[in-house]
């Protein structure tokens, strides 16, 4: 049993000031989440993943907003993210930012992975939140409207829109806060949470950007990110695999390699906090293919040899152990069943 990812009590924070300001019993709603309201008084304290997605649950419910999560990122402070949101604000360029973030990102959540690429005159920035979690769509909303809110604060006066998003989440009935909030194409249902902007953008120098005061709040953030990391590489292993298996090259040595560490010693410190790795991929496995299974796209055998199986009956044998039932037979079952 791994250990449960945690969230920022200062992130929780930023919810409970949104119901407060939608006239809602912010403490009575952190409650029936199983949460103390005294424990927001301590930012960087920690809470367990399950707690804020129910939290998240509740709070949209008592709001009554489909844009619940983009009002929420409204509420988000230069000090909400400690030291990470100073440092980001001292970033000399955007690009500078993104690459900051992606390496700190588990301060703020370990409930998901980051990637920034560059393709051409183009970047992209993805979030991307394993199943298995309960993330709701509203958190998602926050985040990506919280880095493009980020985005046009540090760059002002220039501009730095996005020029497409994608999100998994279904289109809401009332997209009038998503398109005030993002201002460009918005793609719902997609594959992917996705951010795209023009490169030359991020690579603007910034009006306040300041390396030397950026890299100020490197030990601070380097000691925030042991404390975090020392108890969930698990986590942080199963969320890589989540994310390479479905694109291929799901090996140990790409999963180390990724998280900064030589084969040796991500399998040291496996052992050291006896965890499995083949145990965390078919975790990993089994997360995966019940998505690619949603999806009439992905035909068995190539789900298959996604996964890291040699055949179709080697996959078929492993997912009726784990869930007692044929991967053919899950996916009628999913793609029959009555659509609300």
């Amino acid at each position: 049993m791994h250990r449960s990812p945690t969230s920022l009590a200062s992130w929780v924070g930023v919810i409970h000031r949104t119901l407060v300001s939608c006239g809602c019993d912010a403490d009575g709603i952190l409650l029936a989440a199983g949460i103390a309201p005294p424990s927001l008084q301590t930012p960087q304290a920690r809470i367990p993943i399950e707690q804020t997605s129910r939290l998240w649950q509740l709070a949209t419910a008592a709001a009554r907003d489909a844009g619940f999560g983009i009002r929420v990122a409204s509420h988000v402070r230069a000090n909400t993210f400690h030291a990470l949101g100073l440092s980001l604000a001292a970033s000399p360029t955007l690009h500078d930012a993104f690459l900051r973030l992606l390496r700190y990102f588990r301060i703020v959540s370990d409930a998901g992975e980051l990637g920034f690429t560059v393709d051409g005159d183009w970047a992209r920035f993805e979030l991307m939140a394993p199943d298995g979690y309960g993330i709701s769509d509203e958190s998602v909303d926050a985040f990506m409207s919280c880095i493009v809110r980020m985005c046009r604060s540090l760059a002002s006066p220039q501009r730095a829109d996005p020029v497409e998003v994608k999100l998994r989440r279904p289109r809401p009935a009332d997209t009038t806060a998503f398109d005030a909030a993002f201002r460009c194409p918005i793609h719902y249902g997609s594959d992917r949470n996705e951010l795209r902007f023009a490169l030359r953008e991020l690579d603007a120098p910034l009006r306040d950007g300041d390396a030397h005061l950026a890299r100020h709040h490197d030990p601070i953030l380097v000691k925030m990110l042991a404390d975090v990391e020392k108890d969930n590489l698990q986590h942080r292993v199963l969320g890589l695999l989540v994310e390479l298996l479905p694109r291929g090259g799901a090996t140990q040595e790409r999963v180390a390699e990724r998280l900064g560490l030589s084969l040796r010693t991500l399998q040291r410190r496996l052992q050291e906090q006896a965890m499995s790795y083949s145990d965390i991929l078919d975790e990993a496995r089994l997360t995966v293919a019940r998505r690619l299974l949603s999806q009439e796209v992905y035909a068995l055998g190539e789900i298959a040899y996604l996964l890291g199986f040699s055949d179709l009956s080697g996959f078929s044998r492993f997912f009726k152990r784990a869930t007692g039932e044929a991967p053919g037979a899950h996916r009628h079952r999913l793609l029959t069943r009555p659509r609300p």
